[in-house]
């Protein structure tokens, strides 16, 4: 009997790739985070600023047909970045004493799987298979605040892998919502069960 095929296969994007999928990648985003469609252009330009940026890193999940299902990218953080300034600037105001996160650390900058094809696994997946490939001692990230709603499949995904809170309720600049800024050390811990009906492939294939 022979074997079905993989339904997904996880591959590690580059820049090169990135730029010529970065339409697909930006309507996942788009999609995944319920913004409106001419979001897609304003954040263009900051996708291919952040791909030249020290130690970035992308992977992606392939479905049947060669469509991409998901995208995840990130890179070393430092002193002079955008994200790095706003969080230390949270930190100096309400958690002085956590501001050693803010050092030798890999920034999760975007995490997203298409809405239709969410719930099977892919996040983590692609969480995992990014920050294996960093060698930081942390990771970082940001996400909306799911208080007073419960929390979402990315919040519980983030608990699940062992994060914690390193600030809450932060605005940045020019973003009215509030902000959890979580974290924790690297590497991750290595998954209880594997995910099923989930091929990975090495990083690099395609």
């Amino acid at each position: 009997m022979t074997a079905a095929p993989p339904r997904y296969r996880l591959v590690e994007l580059g820049h090169a790739t990135l730029v010529e999928r970065l339409d697909e990648a930006l309507d996942i985003y788009v999609s995944a985070m319920g913004y409106p469609p001419g979001t897609a252009r304003a954040r263009r330009s900051l996708w291919l600023d952040h791909a030249r940026r020290p130690g970035w890193r992308s992977v992606g999940w392939i479905g049947d047909g060669g469509r991409l299902l998901g995208i995840a990218y990130g890179y070393r953080g430092g002193p002079g970045q955008w994200w790095f300034e706003e969080v230390r600037r949270g930190l100096r105001a309400e958690a002085p004493e956590r501001q050693s996160w803010l050092t030798d650390y890999f920034e999760l900058t975007e995490l997203h799987v298409r809405p239709d094809a969410q719930g099977g696994g892919l996040g983590e997946g692609l969480l995992r298979a990014l920050t294996a490939g960093a060698d930081n001692a942390r990771v970082l990230l940001s996400t909306p605040e799911h208080r007073p709603r419960p929390p979402s499949r990315a919040w519980r995904l983030y608990r699940r892998l062992g994060f914690v809170d390193v600030l809450r309720e932060h605005r940045f600049t020019g973003d009215t919502r509030p902000f959890a800024v979580l974290g924790r050390p690297l590497p991750l811990d290595a998954p209880a069960t594997p995910v099923p009906g989930i091929t990975a492939l090495p990083p690099g294939a395609s």
